[in-house]
């Protein structure tokens, strides 16, 4: 492709992550005129936050965004869409990038009407990602029922089986491509936005905190995408063991954050998401009581301070000033108590109830997994963005922890650069 560097309108722009970050940055470039390329990972956008039941700070659910942004991206033609892909190499120089991009195989051509014959036909079960393995789904499935694309995926575990066959047999629609291969295609960018993303802290690496051990322990994101509509539960906050509703629950704030040995710093949107979870469950279990331990509550802004006041009002709702130092579990009520001392008063507290909650820190995706271009990260793997160099930047949580509202914002932010870049060089 031949890119005038000189011309306003002109040249491409390359964002990696479709999600809310890449999105936004996507869309405010292409609607200005520019050309965009979104390399996604996972065969559908929206990254995290499709994976939300409600966000701040409306608490409407990730439709009442992300369906806005996906008939955007329809009707704009200045952006083509690559789902299943990687960055495998960046070469070049600021306005002049070459993007080497690997395309894995989906199996499903654009024939598809997502009938769901192939998942009915399908035999085999997989675990279900989406759902952070709490549930799982057949091997040709839609990854949820908002996927963009609107595409069923068939799994690489039921390739070259009777399965597949079966899969192929019952499409009407000639959609199925059983002898799809990845390829590597070569893109020429003016400039690369890195929107990466973040992944849930592994809390299997809490040893103190139980998770993996006790099946009544979960994550922040496991409970968002248990209250989803969408979710393993249907919406419904059970606890994982005998899918009994909760009469309690424990949230155990920083679980993992603010800790030298894991996350040094603090992940900013964790207490808020802990506090409108609690909503969750107060909304479908008016009975049940909820404790929260927290080492200080961080509620930034006169909007989230508001709701922090709310829920503190609620009477079923504890707070306890306190780090949570274990967690034990009685082996035949499979009930948790948590353990902590209570930073106030000094006393040690003994807290059991049905179900535990981690709010486990947000990691950036460049912490295990470096990107294959030339940037710099600080010692948590958030990228440091070099704006005299210019030509690549990283945006959203790949640049620092946010919530959808400030991920936004700096995604606008970063469109500029990245648009500047092509004015410039």
């Amino acid at each position: 492709m031949t890119v005038d560097k000189q011309a306003p309108g002109s040249g491409s722009i390359m964002v990696v992550g479709g999600g809310i970050s890449g999105l936004t940055t996507a869309l405010e470039a292409a609607e200005v005129g520019y050309e965009v390329f979104i390399i996604e990972k996972n065969p559908y956008l929206g990254g995290r936050v499709a994976q939300l039941n409600q966000y701040f700070p409306k608490l409407c659910p990730p439709t009442c965004g992300l369906e806005i942004n996906f008939r955007r991206i329809k009707d704009n033609p200045n952006i083509k869409v690559f789902t299943l892909a990687e960055v495998e190499k960046v070469s070049g120089n600021p306005g002049n990038y070459t993007v080497d991009v690997k395309l894995s195989p989906r199996y499903v051509n654009s024939n598809c009407t997502c009938c769901g014959e192939c998942g009915k036909a399908c035999e085999t079960e997989v675990p279900n990602d989406f759902n952070f393995g709490m549930d799982r789904i057949k091997g040709a499935y839609l990854p949820h029922e908002m996927a963009f694309p609107a595409r069923y995926v068939i799994s690489p575990r039921i390739i070259g089986t009777e399965d597949a066959k079966k899969v192929k047999a019952a499409c009407k629609y000639d959609a199925v491509e059983l002898d799809m291969e990845a390829k590597t295609i070569s893109l020429s960018v003016g400039s690369v936005v890195w929107a990466t993303g973040w992944e849930p802290y592994d809390a299997n690496r809490i040893d103190n905190l139980g998770f993996g051990r006790y099946p009544n322990i979960v994550t922040n994101m496991m409970i968002e995408r248990l209250a989803a509509p969408n979710g393993p539960t249907k919406g419904k906050i059970l606890r994982p063991s005998d899918d009994k509703a909760p009469e309690s629950i424990a949230f155990v704030q920083c679980a993992g954050s603010r800790d030298e040995n894991h996350l040094p710093y603090c992940s900013y949107i964790c207490c808020m998401a802990s506090l409108k979870q609690a909503t969750y469950v107060r909304a479908l279990y008016p009975d049940a009581k909820i404790y929260i331990f927290y080492i200080d509550i961080r509620s930034p802004g006169q909007r989230y301070e508001k709701f922090y006041n709310m829920v503190k009002a609620d009477e079923n709702v504890f707070f306890i000033k306190g780090k949570v130092a274990e967690v034990s579990e009685d082996p035949d009520t499979r009930n948790i108590t948590v353990v902590a001392e209570n930073a106030v008063t000094g006393e040690k507290i003994h807290q059991t109830v049905d179900m535990v909650v981690l709010a486990t820190g947000m990691q950036p995706t460049a912490a295990n997994i470096k990107l294959p271009a030339d940037l710099k990260y600080n010692a948590d793997g958030f990228i440091i963005n070099d704006f005299e160099k210019g030509g690549m930047f990283g945006t959203g949580c790949a640049a620092k922890p946010f919530d959808v509202t400030s991920a936004n914002q700096h995604a606008t932010g970063t469109a500029l650069k990245a648009i500047q870049t092509l004015v410039n060089k």
